[in-house]
């Protein structure tokens, strides 16, 4: 009886060991091994401790950054993620690619610096990929294409070159395209995803005429400011009815504004800073926060439909004519706070000398073709010059005539 009662228990402790160890999932080797090379290629900067507990002699799946599923890392994520955390170092191990089921990986700011490894084409199941705020360098591999499920691509604040592959156009899964702050140069090609909704270039080299096709109406989000873009936008603005953000400004640009585009959702839109040309005619009441428009070639009397924007820049242009009614009203009723017609042709607005414009709006008048009927305070890079030149005024005027 008692040799029994022993067996059984030995049978009842094999049993529950062999659950435990069934239920307990064991890193799969592969991903074992790339984890240990990622970590040998990264150092903490000085003030960070992320790696501190990587200690490969208990269970990856516990470090800081790394998630699995079953025994397969699905998302790494390397770095301390609280603002102004000091970010690592080093480069990125190739490696990487042998992580089969990642889906997510990011890096916070820091000073990584090399190229992207070819083999993260290998990461068919990514989803998310975001490696911001670094010095990563070289060219954007076009193999990333090969990642049909991406969705997410963010490399902004690096030091990457050459062009935007073509390839990058096709992936029909991509919702998110931030490639802002480098060193980017050619055209932008024609992007195929009808999910696409942020595109962000701005402060590249990018240059070329835009394509009306290039970009999705699905666009919400669009920035291309500094660059070197040039041509027309007019027929490619007015397919993109979805945007709720503009930045256009500091490159080439010429042609007409169209006017649907203050029709748009939008909460801001900048164009400043281009070559467009002719008249601004809004269909309707804008309604968006702030437009700023200066530093244009932009001509004819200015459009009492924008009298109802909180931001309005129209400096700079060759604007004439008497300023409407509807922005001196909006003025005084604080409606509208920063109202800038500096350096046109302007000939006269009627406002009262004694009027009191609220202290939370700003209106600068000076450098055209009229004595400012109220004293404001204007930014320092408007000058010192009260009115225009008459001689200017009347050229202008012969030449309109």
């Amino acid at each position: 009886m008692g040799k029994f009662l022993i067996y059984t228990l030995f049978v009842f402790v094999m049993i529950y060991s062999d659950l435990s160890l069934t239920s307990l999932a064991i890193l799969d080797p592969v991903d074992f091994l790339a984890l240990q090379s990622i970590r040998k290629s990264l150092e903490d900067m000085p003030g960070s401790n992320f790696f501190s507990s990587w200690d490969f002699t208990s269970d990856p799946c516990n470090f800081p950054g790394v998630y699995c599923d079953a025994n397969k890392v699905i998302a790494l994520n390397l770095g301390d993620p609280r603002a102004g955390s000091p970010g690592l170092s080093g480069r990125l191990h190739p490696s990487i690619g042998k992580l089969s089921a990642l889906a997510e990986l990011s890096i916070v700011p820091g000073r990584i610096m090399g190229s992207l490894p070819p083999t993260l084409s290998q990461l068919k199941n990514l989803r998310f990929l975001a490696i911001s705020k670094n010095f990563i360098s070289g060219q954007i591999p076009p193999s990333l294409a090969e990642i049909r499920g991406l969705r997410t691509l963010d490399l902004s604040y690096n030091q990457l070159s050459g062009s935007i592959p073509h390839s990058i156009g096709s992936l029909n899964s991509l919702s998110n395209l931030i490639l802002c702050h480098n060193h980017l140069s050619g055209s932008i090609p024609q992007f195929f995803s009808q999910s696409l909704t942020r595109f962000d270039l701005k402060h590249n080299n990018l240059s070329g005429i835009i394509s009306p096709v290039s970009l999705p109406p699905s666009l919400q989000f669009l920035s291309l400011s500094s660059n070197r873009f040039t041509g027309s936008v007019d027929r490619l603005l007015t397919r993109l009815n979805q945007l709720s953000y503009l930045d256009l400004s500091m490159n080439r640009f010429t042609g007409s504004i169209p006017g649907s585009l203050f029709t748009f959702p939008m909460t801001n839109l900048q164009l400043e800073r281009n070559f467009f040309t002719g008249a601004i005619r809004p269909l309707e009441q804008v309604t968006i926060s702030t437009v700023d428009l200066s530093f244009n070639r932009l001509s004819g009397q200015i459009s009492p439909m924008l009298s109802s924007v909180q931001n309005l820049y129209l400096n700079n242009n060759k604007f004439t004519g008497q300023v409407p009614g509807s922005f001196v009203y909006s003025l005084l009723t604080a409606n509208t706070q920063i109202l800038y017609l500096q350096h046109n042709y302007l000939t006269g607005i009627e406002i009262n000398p004694t009027a009191a414009i609220p202290l939370s709006s700003s209106l600068c008048l000076q450098y055209n073709c009229m004595v400012p009927p109220v004293q404001t305070t204007c930014p320092l890079k408007a000058g010192y010059q009260k009115t225009r030149p008459t001689d200017q005024c009347i050229e202008w005027k012969r030449g309109k005539d």
